[in-house]
């Protein structure tokens, strides 16, 4: 007869005695470096060898430090917000946006049917036409723009 426990994997538990088949060396082996508490390596050393990624010449150049971090936001969303007026705050606010970011880009997926106003740092073109034949609004905000205005003031 099968136990009621059949389906379910028992942790293996070392360490209690002989007669447990996981006792003394606790199914470590003996000796050595796996043998001892800690003893966990990171990926990729190669037991104090240079590692391979080390050992490989430098080449090109990463843009990754450099790149914009855009935010795509699309027309449906926008619609499904029932605002007049749609701001980066606003988005942010309603959890739409998150994280850092260089700029939002408003796309054309979806449909819109009322007029509303966008303040975004890009349009689609298929966003922007969307956006004026509902009879809303589509501004561009830069923000680089708006930091050298606030400088003037």
């Amino acid at each position: 007869m099968k136990s009621k426990y059949a389906y379910k994997k028992r942790k293996k538990r070392v360490g209690r005695g002989i007669g447990s088949g996981h006792g003394k060396t606790c199914c470590r082996g003996t000796k050595g470096q796996y043998s001892r508490s800690g003893s966990s390596v990171t990926p990729g050393f190669e037991g104090g060898q240079t590692t391979f990624i080390r050992r490989l010449p430098k080449r090109g150049f990463n843009n990754t430090a450099f790149r914009k971090r855009i935010e795509i936001v699309n027309v449906d969303i926008l619609s499904s917000l029932n605002e007049k007026e749609i701001t980066p705050s606003l988005l942010r606010e309603r959890g739409i946006i998150k994280g850092r970011y260089d700029g939002i880009k408003v796309l054309g997926n979806g449909n819109i049917d009322k007029s509303i106003t966008v303040y975004a740092d890009y349009f689609s073109e298929n966003a922007q036409k969307k956006i004026e034949a509902a009879g809303g609004k589509a501004v561009v905000v830069s923000r680089a723009t708006d930091a050298s205005s606030e400088a003037k003031e």
